[in-house]
């Protein structure tokens, strides 16, 4: 994916930009099926998010340890994409806002699921 776009929200009265929409930071997902970097092994945690700047894997808003908002706050690496099965969004933290592919090839729906 070479960069991103806002993904509409039909609740917002204008449309907001994301400094990163442009951004070329793309990583291949882990080669191991992927866990939380920061929750202790075998621990519970919801959904993954990747970092698209290192690579941290860390535990969604959702989670307790809310680890890749927490990465994102300390390394000030702005842009994450979900590794759940199917989703193809990102959230950037530094401008919160849900992001989708520029090069989506195919539909998603609001949530960035291939329907």
């Amino acid at each position: 994916m070479a960069a991103w776009r806002v993904a509409p929200d039909a609740g917002a009265l204008d449309r907001r930009s994301c400094a990163h929409e442009d951004a070329d930071e793309h990583l291949p997902e882990p080669e191991t099926a992927p866990a939380c970097d920061d929750c202790p092994a075998g621990a519970p945690f919801g959904s993954l998010l990747h970092c698209l700047t290192c690579g941290h894997v860390g535990c969604s808003d959702s989670s307790a340890g809310q680890h890749a908002y927490g990465h994102a706050r300390t390394s000030g690496h702005p842009l994450a994409r979900s590794l759940r099965s199917g989703d193809t969004w990102a959230w950037c933290y530094e401008d919160e806002l849900f992001l989708l592919p520029t090069d989506e090839e195919g539909p998603v729906d609001e949530d960035g699921h291939a329907p």
